[in-house]
């Protein structure tokens, strides 16, 4: 049975997340998602690993069970702050742990380069080649996965902050670095013009800061391989195991387009090199987006496909689309009223996306959600792009737009233009 694991999240302990983004939410809301393994995230945090302890069982295989056997697996992610070739970089990295007693070495070590207890997502000035050579040294298993590479402020290959290879980054400890988050602003495609990549595993993850169902596993990682620490792990080195992602559109990320957000100006590549990167309102440097980015880095044409690629599905979650199709705010009573109706009739909300059939569909909810369903399945759901912190919105008629249209077009004569021709 393939794993569906979302395994960079947060906890109530990470800055701007809710107070109860606890075990107890993760669990219910992955399972109504339909998520089959999550990252425990945080666990260098000294209130949330005693929570972690307390009410998670390790199974001896390095996955740790609820009470009721929901999976975990140990996870966090770090930012790291620090100089390199005469540049300020800021870069945050996953890490992955097999126990608690690895989790309890990892976190002495940090400890001794910085405070763990403000934050569940803290800041060490150390280099990423340095990090990695501490951990490599706690015990070989411990993975390190670049988060959300293409990010401007914090990334590996950020605009603002990061390099221009993976070997830049992280110099001879490259060597133990297998596999790289695409963010929500980027997909795997994107990554395939980059040669540089090839040798990397593309992954995708959520970076969740909610257990709100347009948040938690919005993207993910399938694996068809049993569930064990060492065989997600080896899935993630080799990519025997690791059969696809599920990604947003980039479109829908909050920094796939340049833009400023301040002045309500939005670019494409093109035009922001025009502007040679300036803001033409306020003449302030925008934000360079991830699309721009890898442009700059590309050594292929859009459409290259590396042999080993793996497969990869583009979804915008359920509630994103209710709320854009009720013309409502994505937590209003009637979107979420809506929601759970149709994921209580499947079962879970991947399988909405994926599997219910358009006459299983019909029987539950109205036919402009069935094809908004539809399209979003074959990745046919235009977006209006993200940029400099604002996400992307799916250009979906709302329902009752939908119905003036329709009432205006039957009253048209056959074989006459009408307003859908336009």
């Amino acid at each position: 049975m393939a794993i569906i694991a979302d395994l960079h999240i947060h906890s109530k302990y990470s800055r701007a997340c809710s107070a109860k983004l606890d075990l107890q939410n993760l669990e219910k809301f992955a399972r109504i998602k339909g998520i089959s393994l999550l990252g425990t995230g945080d666990f260098t945090h000294p209130k949330w690993i005693k929570e972690l302890k307390t009410k998670l069982v390790e199974d001896g295989s390095g996955i740790l069970r609820t009470k009721r056997g929901f999976p975990f697996l140990l996870s966090t992610e770090l930012s790291f702050i620090y100089s390199q070739g005469g540049k300020g970089r800021r870069i945050h990295n996953i890490v992955l742990a097999k126990n608690f007693e690895m989790v309890d070495q990892i976190t002495d070590i940090l400890g001794k380069n910085g405070r763990l207890d403000y934050d569940g997502r803290p800041i060490f000035g150390i280099s990423c080649i340095e990090f990695v050579e501490l951990m490599k040294e706690i015990d070989e298993s411990i993975e390190i996965i670049p988060a959300h590479i293409w990010t401007p402020w914090f990334s590996l290959f950020g605009s603002n902050s990061g390099f221009d290879a993976v070997q830049e980054c992280f110099g001879d400890q490259t060597k133990h670095i297998h596999a790289l988050e695409t963010g929500l602003s980027s997909n795997p495609a994107m990554n395939w013009r980059l040669s540089q990549l090839d040798k990397f595993q593309i992954v995708s993850f959520s970076d969740s800061h909610s257990f709100w169902p347009w948040r938690l596993g919005r993207e993910a990682t399938v694996f068809d391989t049993k569930l064990q620490y060492d065989t997600i792990v080896h899935a993630l080195r080799t990519g025997e195991g690791l059969a696809e992602t599920m990604e947003v559109s980039p479109l829908f990320g909050k920094y796939h387009l340049t833009g400023h957000r301040n002045c309500n100006v939005c670019m494409e590549p093109k035009e922001a090199l025009q502007h040679k990167n300036i803001c033409p309102k306020c003449k302030k440097p925008l934000t360079v987006g991830v699309e721009q980015r890898v442009e700059a880095l590309a050594d292929r044409e859009l459409g290259y496909r590396p042999k080993h690629a793996k497969p990869f599905k583009t979804l915008i979650p359920l509630t994103e689309l209710l709320a854009q199709l009720f013309n409502a705010g994505i937590a209003t009573k009637r979107v979420l009223a809506e929601y759970f109706k149709i994921v209580e009739a499947f079962g879970n909300e991947l399988r909405v996306l994926l599997e219910a059939s358009s006459q299983e569909l019909r029987k539950v909810t109205q036919e402009p959600i069935v094809d908004v369903i539809l399209q979003n399945r074959e990745g046919k759901v235009p977006i209006k792009g993200g940029y400099d912190g604002v996400y992307g919105v799916p250009l979906v008629i709302p329902i009752e737009d939908k119905t003036a249209i329709e009432r205006k077009t039957s009253k048209a004569e056959r074989g006459q233009p009408t307003l859908l021709d336009f």
